[in-house]
């Protein structure tokens, strides 16, 4: 059965159906983005708002610049814009269709519908998932760099922008010019300082056109930080299976882990649903959250990736079967990132490391190794190298997250320790490849890559550990190398 409005009182007993009357929900919200982290994620918390009877003029309304975007938009549209959410809980699958989006905008060349939507007074919110590399962001500096052709278009072109930062733009001049009160930006990407990132990109797109607007943007628009977090896998063949082992012939399905988590800054000047009531923390150190979840869980990700990729093991839950793969893991957060994560208020880090290791052990979630893997060059200067960074400041260099930088060089030469090729898996795989095959001789090939380790290639120390680490594991095979660090021999 397709989920629609005409079908939702007749939905297998097996599914549950939005808990409202969903004619009664009013768009207050326009998300850029609606993969399917946001659908099981800001969709759901909304989904049980609204089932409260609460915040029901805080709807969704779906929007994109991509093509992949228009994908979405054409599977949602059939089943007026809802989608199912799979939880996969270990033994006990729950099935839920979700009803907080109320429309999506076409998605279009100039983006010219996007920018009427927001430009729409009952807007009062723009939120945005746009993955963590798309933010324009100089990988030496961190910040906003216009150096893109983009970005050198929506200057060019700021009423038919072809970036989310450039339709945002330009539907905030609308506002402006129209005396209607700006809405709020609120990023939900996993990125460090993400509602900084946010600003940093609107302001800095607006500055290459309208210098004016920039500043006006800048005194008047709130850019909340927040740190997200639930495991979300990408559709292919098994989730569409499991959608229809409910009943459910839904062209977009989402599985999940059960867990999710939502922290942010209370910065909503035109207000914001009441998402307390669904166990959204709203605190101003975010930052502290976002340290501990960075570091622990997206750090841990990689500490499983690469030992995986390299065994050659496809599932997530799979390598943490593999007892080295999760010893590996487990002695990395131990020695090396618990004790430099700041504490965070009301959790305890020793729990939160278990709690990290559970959910990657649930066998229900399909994730696989190679989606971990994934775009090494952007992760691993946000969630690997300032671990070990702080970790020199406090004078206790870190061999296993060391090791694990050579396991990445040593994945990126683009075979497995079984000989299997490994297929591209970053956007900028070819470097990579050239660059891990001249380390093999040369180590500090690889720690040239300044977009990566920048000033950490000049400290001698961390140079020579890991060109040990990496001559290590092509002479001896990564298994060998890591069962020594485990051991509290390396």
């Amino acid at each position: 059965m397709k989920p629609t409005n005409a079908t939702l009182k007749d939905l297998p007993a097996t599914v549950a159906a939005p808990g409202y009357d969903r004619s009664k929900l009013k768009p207050g919200i326009v998300h850029i983005g609606c993969g399917n982290f946001h659908r099981a994620h800001m969709a759901v918390y909304l989904d049980d708002l609204f089932a409260l009877g609460q915040s029901q003029d805080w709807a969704i309304v779906g929007a994109g610049v991509r093509a992949g975007d228009a994908k979405m938009r054409d599977a949602v549209a059939a089943q007026d814009w809802m989608s199912s959410v799979i939880e996969l809980s270990p033994g006990n699958l729950s099935a839920r269709v979700i009803g907080a989006m109320v429309d999506f905008v076409p998605v279009e060349e100039g983006n010219g519908s996007l920018i009427k939507a927001m430009s729409d007074p009952a807007i009062r919110i723009v939120s945005l998932t746009v993955t963590e590399g798309g933010y324009f962001t100089d990988p030496d500096t961190g910040t906003f760099s216009p150096d893109h052709d983009d970005i050198r278009h929506d200057a060019r072109h700021p009423d038919a922008p072809r970036t989310a930062f450039g339709a945002i733009a330009r539907a905030l001049a609308n506002r402006r010019k129209a005396g209607v009160a700006p809405f709020t930006v609120m990023c939900c990407d996993n990125l460090p300082h993400n509602g900084h990132v946010t600003h940093d990109a609107v302001i800095g797109v607006a500055r290459q056109s309208d210098p004016e607007l920039a500043d006006w943007i800048a005194a008047n628009v709130s850019f909340p930080n927040a740190m997200v977090d639930r495991i979300t896998p990408a559709t292919g063949p098994r989730e569409l299976a499991l959608a229809k082992s409910f009943g459910l012939d839904d062209a977009a399905p989402v599985t999940c882990e059960p867990f999710r988590q939502w922290v942010m800054e209370d910065k909503f000047p035109t207000g914001r649903p009441a998402l307390e009531k669904v166990g959204v923390t709203f605190t101003d150190r975010v930052d502290l959250f976002e340290t501990m979840k960075i570091r622990i869980l997206n750090g841990g990700h990689a500490i499983i990736a690469y030992p995986g990729g390299l065994a050659g093991i496809e599932l997530v839950g799979e390598a943490m079967a593999d007892d080295q793969i999760r010893a590996f893991l487990d002695a990395i957060l131990t020695r090396e990132v618990l004790p430099i994560v700041p504490p965070v208020p009301g959790m305890d880090l020793g729990d939160y490391k278990r709690l990290i290791i559970e959910r990657f052990s649930n066998p229900e979630v399909a994730d696989t190794v190679r989606r971990l893997c994934l775009d090494g060059s952007n992760r691993q200067p946000k969630f690997i190298i300032p671990t070990i960074r702080d970790s020199y400041q406090k004078g206790t260099p870190s061999d296993g997250l060391v090791l694990l930088s050579a396991l990445w060089c040593r994945y990126c030469c683009g075979t497995d320790e079984k000989g299997s090729t490994i297929a591209p898996n970053d956007p900028n795989w070819d470097m990579l490849t050239e660059r891990a095959k001249a380390a093999k001789d040369d180590p500090s090939e690889w720690l040239a890559i300044s977009t990566v380790y920048g000033d950490l290639a000049g400290n001698a120390d961390f140079a020579a550990r890991f060109a040990a680490a990496l001559k290590d594991v092509w002479a001896r095979g990564s298994r060998a190398v890591m069962a020594d660090y485990i051991a509290g021999k390396a």
